[in-house]
């Protein structure tokens, strides 16, 4: 039988170890040696397994001039490689036991020989403190050793005609077929570390996300009724990000004792870089709404804040309205955001007047303009973001705004809390479980006057 074969029989037994040694790296046992939680009973395990590895690689062995070529010694040097010495060991003198009793000229060097390889692997991984070797690596030090067996075959057997021979047939297909088989182990060992990185990267981004979601439900009203004194009026709101985090938001507060601000917006973008331009957005809006500042005053000044070193080229569409409790008037601005619908006690149904303006954030020193109306007991002003009309089907069909006047026209007499209920199951039975495309908020005020 020539080199080539011998090396070819070799590696199709290697593969059926690597096969087995696969489906160990894919368990949790072995997750839990890669990560160093070492107990007796995974030791124990581990030289069992690699003991019987090596077993395997005895008898699947390649007959070569009276002797055996095979891969006994790299079930013994994997252990000690990932588990350190008392596991190479363990597994090695399982190995060069069995081995021993098989008998033969070379019974000595080669059961000591797989002892040995147990015993260098682990004082590799003392000497690199458990740290990975790497594939490169692993393969230099199995291609070393097994140069090593064959110079202890010469020099236990002596350097006689016959050992010579031995080494001579064994040397290249014995060290290929180990090399070959400890790279593929540890490419195994390679791919489970960085998938176990990724996993653990993903889960803190996870957990990150789950808090930056939660801060930024924190910077809007979520307590309804938000003024149980205040009978007046009813007001309702919820946003549902796409993502963990989003730029939709709302808001609304008494500037007096007489005015309500009510105000949503939607930020350019999903994810992280909308919720951290939501979050300067919504504190502006806040903090420039005061006493006798129309809406558009309002926008004009929060639009010029935005624009400035605003490198990202981040916008916000918004529109913000103040409701005079005592005269019933609404006055609003609308910076590029979808038009509200006004609901009257009557039933009629039909958007809001728009007014001159953009989107924040886009160009400094913008002209916006208010204009206003007034409400009677009864009527609804209903506030959205384009994640509504624009909610979208596996098909690709939008939500649309004849899909949403249809569903107000049907549902005009509810409750601000009932219609935000009713507009979200309507869109959630739309989409059919397709992917929410965008952040969907829905602001609704009903007054009583």
């Amino acid at each position: 039988m020539t080199e080539i074969n011998i090396v070819l029989n070799l590696i199709n037994h290697t593969a059926v170890l690597m096969v087995i040694a696969y489906i160990l790296t894919r368990t949790q046992f072995y997750a839990n040696i890669i990560n160093k939680k070492f107990t007796f009973y995974n030791r124990f395990a581990l030289i069992f397994i690699f003991g019987i590895l090596s077993v395997y690689g005895t008898v699947s062995g390649v007959s070569v001039s009276g002797v055996v070529a095979n891969v006994r010694d790299l079930g013994p040097a994997i252990a000690g490689l990932i588990a350190g010495p008392i596991v190479g060991v363990g597994a090695g003198l399982i190995g060069s036991i069995h081995r021993y009793f098989l008998g033969g000229p070379t019974v000595v060097p080669c059961s000591l020989a797989t002892l040995l390889s147990g015993l260098f692997g682990g004082i590799i991984y003392l000497i690199r403190k458990g740290k990975f070797i790497g594939i490169l690596g692993a393969v230099i030090f199995s291609f070393l050793f097994e140069l090593f067996h064959m110079f202890l075959v010469i020099i236990i057997n002596g350097p006689t005609e016959e050992n010579l021979t031995i080494v001579r047939n064994c040397v290249i297909p014995m060290t290929t077929a180990n090399a070959i088989g400890m790279a593929i182990f540890m490419l195994f060992s390679l791919n489970l570390i960085k998938e176990r990185k990724i996993e653990a990267a993903k889960e803190r981004i996870e957990s990150e996300l789950k808090v930056a979601h939660d801060i930024q439900m924190d910077f809007i009203p979520k307590i309804f009724p938000p003024f149980p004194q205040r009978t007046e009026f009813d007001i309702y709101a919820t946003v549902e990000p796409a993502k963990e985090v989003g730029g939709d938001f709302y808001d609304f507060f008494f500037i007096d004792e007489d005015h309500l601000y009510f105000i949503i917006a939607d930020v350019s973008g999903k994810g992280v870089p909308a919720a951290l331009f939501m979050a300067v957005t919504k504190t502006l809006l806040k903090a420039k709404a005061r006493v006798g500042l129309s809406p558009h005053e309002i926008l004009y000044e929060v639009n010029n804040e935005l624009c400035d070193k605003n490198d990202a080229a981040m916008f916000v569409t918004s529109f913000c309205a103040i409701l005079d409790i005592k005269s019933s008037k609404v006055k609003y601005s609308n910076g590029g955001h979808n038009l509200p619908y006004f609901i009257s006690r009557e039933g009629e149904i039909k958007q809001l007047e728009n007014t001159p303006g953009i989107a924040l954030g886009i160009m400094e020193n913008a002209e916006f303009e208010s204009r206003e109306f007034t409400v009677e007991k009864g009527d609804t002003i209903f506030l959205y973001t384009d994640g509504v009309n624009e909610a979208m089907d596996y098909k690709g069909n939008l939500f649309s705004y004849e899909r949403l006047e249809r569903f107000l026209e049907k549902s005009k007499s509810l409750l601000p809390e009932e219609m935000t209920s009713g507009i979200l199951s309507k869109i959630e039975k739309f989409t059919e479980g397709a992917v929410q495309s965008d952040d969907i908020t829905v602001l609704i005020l009903k007054y009583y006057g």
